[in-house]
């Protein structure tokens, strides 16, 4: 398991600090786990999996995809939430501005928006 969760944070472009900063353990338990000087609980198996969506039966022995596969809604959630947690990010704030235009605008303005989107997204099909 050692030699995977090494995989995983590199898979993750993670450094050891910043990996154990997304679960809240220290970094030498991340470095202890690596090269398999200690083996992590049940707990921290859990976490691992919870925090970064990874399949646990290929965190504890290799077997199947290192990750599991998200529902749609439950990915675009998980994007949403990354994104609101840095709200000094330009790209929130792009959005977020966004937003309150399209709020603010009349109904059949709305309109026009939403039919163009719709055109672009079915012009970026055909290119696709």
């Amino acid at each position: 398991m050692n030699e995977r969760i090494k995989e995983l944070r590199k898979e993750l472009k993670l450094t050891q600090q910043e990996f154990a900063d997304e679960l809240k353990i220290s970094r030498g338990n991340i470095g202890a786990y690596e090269v398999g000087k200690n083996a992590p609980s049940d707990a921290v198996v859990s976490l691992i999996c919870k925090t970064f969506n990874v399949n646990e039966e290929w965190l504890r022995v290799g077997v199947g995809d290192m990750f599991l596969e998200l529902p749609e809604e439950d990915e675009e959630a998980a994007y949403v939430s990354e994104l609101l947690e840095d709200v000094d990010n330009d790209l929130f704030i792009l959005i977020k501005e966004v937003m309150h235009t399209y709020h603010d605008l009349s109904p059949k303005s709305k309109e026009v928006i939403r039919d163009f989107s719709a055109r672009l997204r079915e012009n970026i099909k055909k290119g696709s």
